[in-house]
């Protein structure tokens, strides 16, 4: 899957885009996970920002 995500960003105009990782902690087990999508720069931290 990770091929995928990097070819996608090699076209055009891509620059203007990054791929966010963000740890998140289940409330039931406790455990951590990760979440990650493909944000315009500018809208990083508030992606970030929300729970």
């Amino acid at each position: 899957m990770a091929k995928k995500a990097v070819a996608s960003l090699q076209k055009r105009g891509a620059k203007d885009f990054t791929k966010v990782i963000k740890m998140t902690k289940s409330e039931k087990t406790g455990s951590y996970g990760f979440k990650s999508e493909i944000v315009p720069k500018d809208k990083v931290n508030e992606y970030l920002a929300k729970k």
